[in-house]
């Protein structure tokens, strides 16, 4: 058994519904034994465009293998109409690992540690709901959101 973290967002549709069937469905997925799910979040697009995205993180233990765990999440995102017509478009589901135990994974399909989690508010802060005391390899979660202060995120309620 492991723990992975999941980013979980959205910017089409009913997006927190959208969050919400996700995480559920992925707490249903087989050998995913639990689920925690964070916070939902508002924030503005990085490096794309289109509405604002609706946020989260789930942390689950699990005995999938991360590329098994990539099949899910992918599936899910797919069932939920996710279309890839070019880098960093808008989407109705955006599913990432993030962090897959202690694990260090970089192959064509697939790089662990998330590259760019730790310049992203909207995914440190939901992280941080679920483990404050995390520290990736950039620092602890708390020194890298300090850096993140210029983006606009906002608890939903």
């Amino acid at each position: 058994m492991v723990f992975a973290y999941i980013g979980l967002g959205a910017n089409l549709g009913q997006a927190q519904a959208t969050l919400r069937q996700a995480a559920d469905a992925l707490a249903r997925t087989p050998d995913v034994q639990s689920l925690e799910l964070s916070p939902f979040y508002r924030s503005a697009p990085i490096d794309s465009s289109g509405p604002d995205y609706v946020n989260a993180v789930a942390r689950i233990e699990t005995m999938l293998a991360p590329l098994a765990l990539l099949d899910a999440l992918q599936a899910i995102e797919h069932a939920h109409g996710r279309l890839r017509p070019y880098r960093n478009a808008p989407r109705t589901l955006d599913l990432d690992l993030l962090l897959y135990g202690n694990q260090t994974i970089d192959t064509p399909r697939l790089t662990v540690p998330h590259p760019r989690m730790h310049e992203r508010a909207f995914v440190l802060k939901p992280l941080s709901d679920l483990a404050a005391d995390l520290c990736l390899a950039q620092g602890p979660l708390d020194a890298l959101l300090a850096l993140c202060a210029g983006q606009d995120l906002q608890r939903l309620p």
